[in-house]
């Protein structure tokens, strides 16, 4: 009973998840050496800058920003330069200053939580740059994992076959490196999917502290979700939690259906 509870929980936070939520470090791919922290929360993104003054000096600045046009996509806020204690003495307090504006412009781009827009003002002066999640370590993500599936199948040619899916499943994940060739294999356990087995597998891109397989080789068994052969899918998502693992596919068939999937599984 808890496991089954922690499964529902760690479905819901992957569900969310997968709505756009930028934790991660970001920089500018072809300007190594600078970067801007992001930590979100629900709707607020707190934005931690480092960057370099007119003299080349490390320049600190952050900014908190909100979401209030409902995409999840596009944050706005005050930037704030602080000043404070030097750090060997006793702590006599800060300065917070608002010295101008900032803006964090997710990817419009469907199923790209890995590429964003930030533009900032400093006194003045305007600067708008082409972010990405950065890289910091490898993840291992190979394993046996215990987890629910909840999803919808929809613009089926047969409407009968739209609907929402839900499912429990053990997973076997293989990855043969960072950069290289991982196979995701779901046994579904399940009474309404008992014995069906879907595998996704392909070439793994890796941003920050997400991955992705675009093209992906994706199969069911018993019928899968829905009628017909798989013309294309994607594995849009995959992270690494505390737990386990989450993430999201997405597929279409030759009978015009759409598959939205989206997991979350704890290790065994």
């Amino acid at each position: 009973m808890i496991r089954r509870l922690i499964l529902a929980v760690l479905l819901l936070s992957a569900s969310y998840a997968a709505a756009n939520t930028y934790n991660d470090v970001f920089f500018d791919v072809a300007e190594p050496g600078w970067g801007v922290f992001v930590k979100q929360s629900n709707k607020f993104q707190f934005l931690a800058f480092y960057i370099y003054g007119q003299t080349g000096q490390p320049t600190w600045y952050t900014a908190q920003l909100t979401n209030s046009d409902g995409t999840g996509l596009n944050y706005s806020g005050p930037l704030f330069a602080t000043t404070g204690t030097y750090f060997a003495n006793a702590w006599q307090g800060y300065v917070l200053t608002q010295v101008g504006t900032a803006s964090f412009q997710g990817s419009a781009v469907p199923e790209d939580y890995f590429h964003a827009t930030l533009t900032y003002t400093v006194n003045g002066v305007t600067v708008t740059k082409a972010i990405q999640r950065q890289n910091l370590t490898d993840f291992a993500l190979s394993g046996t994992y215990s987890g629910s599936i909840a999803g919808s199948v929809s613009s089926c040619a047969d409407v009968a076959n739209n609907g929402n899916v839900n499912g429990r499943f053990s997973l076997n994940l293989a990855q043969a490196g960072d950069a290289s060739a991982a196979t995701l294999t779901f046994n579904f356990v399940d009474t309404a999917h008992s014995g069906m087995v879907c595998t996704l597998n392909g070439p793994l891109t890796h941003y920050g502290g997400l991955y992705t397989i675009t093209g992906a080789q994706y199969a069911c068994s018993a019928g899968g979700f829905s009628p017909g052969t798989i013309v294309s899918a994607a594995l849009n998502l995959l992270d690494q939690t505390g737990q386990g693992v989450e993430g999201k596919w997405t597929a279409t068939t030759s009978a015009g259906c759409s598959q939205t999937i989206r997991f979350s599984a704890v290790s065994n």
